[in-house]
């Protein structure tokens, strides 16, 4: 099975119109290998599924071949035109001609159900989508598709399955917390701060981590942010945890009814504690429009980024879906989702069928995935808060902040890379950008980890941070942004 490549934007192809190439994607160096190869600080750490492919592949005569070939492109080409379909029906809901909407969306429900599975590939993905538009055309109907349990009993069940699907949140995890582990070296009581803390499955790991430290673990401290009883219960349980591994534990939850309602004093920070704030997937839900930016100010974004500063962390790591699904406009957020979610759901295809599962028994981490989708098409406004941005806008964004970048090592590289090995035979790879890593599906960044400080720098590190942003920068290239400034400056 191929990886998506949608060459269908901007065009109207017919139905048996071809298909054209795959998007461009971010300017990187490339060493196909192991993870053992020779880290360098721009080095593309890829672990290519092709190493592991038979020298020799089977004979297949050319009759067999070439009959395979043509249905292959006509269900190419119909999938292409199922999509153009989707597209119109986007771009009629833009314009406001929901009769036309309604039209669309009618003719794509005819080749789901005649012409394309929708268990598989490109049908899987369109089969989202058009539910999504149909939920965006008809949101009051008593048979509305988007019959999704909101209950926060489920959405944790649907995380945890996501968790469970494949590398993406332990990617997250793994690499946020090498970053945190060697940001805590040499100190004797360190406090970390999440703002999502969720099932707290990325702590028992760090605990381990700092338990078989040279010299003895320090005294942890984790805030999570949360609701009770469930953050109350990961406290519980992770305390248990830390007190089989020897190590001095104490946990507090903080409300999460808004992030941008919290204050400092809210985490009871002590003297003389090093500090880690940890955001998994958190930070876009508070970005507003780019065109409200400069009419609500200050942001969400910037209250929440003020105060975490405010608090001088030694490590913030940032962990962040690598897409644009922020723009005002429904067409281009179409667009931009329809491209990133069939790299996901592609990649989790691809899985299954390694494992020699059923596409069907990954259903929580494909229900995860739909909420995303049906959020980005179906909302405007502040009901909106899939509102991801990538690596470049982050960037710009924290260091108007006045946070520093922290380039994550080769060692965490080296070791996001045997992490992603596991999966290797699926086409996931690990990606260097000046220091910041991202999980990649082919070709397609999909979860990028960036890391960031706080703390005050004396005057013989100024030089160098200075030369670690600008390489930074070089490596991720100008934002187009109007809303933010120029990172190149």
């Amino acid at each position: 099975m191929g990886h998506f490549s949608f060459g269908w934007q901007g065009k109207e192809p017919a139905p048996t119109a071809s298909p054209s190439g795959a998007g461009a994607t971010l300017p990187l160096q490339s060493v196909q290998g192991t993870a053992a190869a020779t880290v360098g600080a721009d080095t593309a750490y890829c672990l290519d599924p092709a190493m592991y492919a038979p020298a020799v592949p089977p004979t297949v005569p050319p009759p067999v071949a070439e009959a395979a070939a043509r249905r292959r492109q006509e269900a190419e080409n119909i999938a292409l035109y199922l999509i153009h379909i989707l597209r119109k029906c986007a771009e009629t809901i833009e314009a406001g001609d929901y009769a036309a909407a309604a039209g669309k969306l009618a003719e794509a429900r005819t080749m789901l159900a005649t012409s394309i599975s929708t268990t598989t590939g490109i049908g899987r993905v369109a089969s989202h989508f058009t539910a999504a538009l149909a939920q965006r055309i008809f949101p009051a109907s008593p048979h509305s598709s988007f019959a999704l349990d909101a209950s926060p009993e489920r959405a944790r069940e649907l995380y945890r399955q996501f968790y469970d699907a494949g590398p993406y949140l332990k990617f997250a995890h793994f690499t946020a917390n090498q970053a945190i582990l060697e940001a805590f070296e040499g100190c004797d009581r360190v406090h970390v701060v999440d703002l999502a803390i969720k099932q707290g499955m990325q702590w028992p790991a760090l605990i381990q981590a700092l338990s078989i430290r040279p010299g003895g673990p320090p005294s942890v401290r984790i805030t999570g942010v949360g609701s009770a009883p469930a953050a109350d219960e990961v406290g519980l349980r992770l305390a248990e945890f830390a007190r089989a591994m020897n190590v001095p534990f104490s946990f507090q939850r903080v409300t999460d009814d808004s992030l941008d309602q919290l204050q400092p004093w809210m985490f009871q920070v002590l003297p003389g504690e090093a500090v880690a704030v940890n955001s998994i997937c958190q930070l876009h839900r508070l970005l507003v429009n780019p065109d409200a930016a400069s009419t609500s100010l200050p942001t969400p974004i910037d209250v929440v980024l003020g105060w975490i500063a405010s608090m001088q962390p030694r490590v913030f790591t940032v962990v962040e879906q690598e897409a644009d699904h922020n723009k005002p406009g429904l067409v281009t957020r179409f667009d931009n989702a329809m491209f990133y979610y069939g790299s996901v759901l592609d990649s989790m295809e691809a899985m299954s069928v390694s494992r020699g599962g059923a596409i069907g028994n990954g259903a929580g981490a494909d229900a995860y995935v739909q909420r995303e989708i049906f959020n980005i098409v179906c909302y405007e406004g502040s009901a909106r808060t899939e509102r991801h941005e990538p690596l470049a806008y982050w960037c710009a964004r924290l260091w108007r902040t006045g946070f520093t970048h922290v380039p994550l090592g080769p060692s965490a590289a080296y070791q996001a890379a045997k992490l992603a090995r596991v999966f290797s035979c699926t086409g996931f790879r690990v990606q260097e950008i000046g220091g910041c890593l991202s999980l990649a599906w082919h070709e397609h960044p999909l979860f990028t980890v960036s890391v960031w400080s706080a703390m005050p720098a004396d005057g013989a590190d100024t030089a160098k941070e200075h030369a670690d942003n600008h390489k930074l920068k070089m490596s991720i290239g100008e934002s187009s942004d109007s809303h933010l400034p120029d990172i190149g400056a």
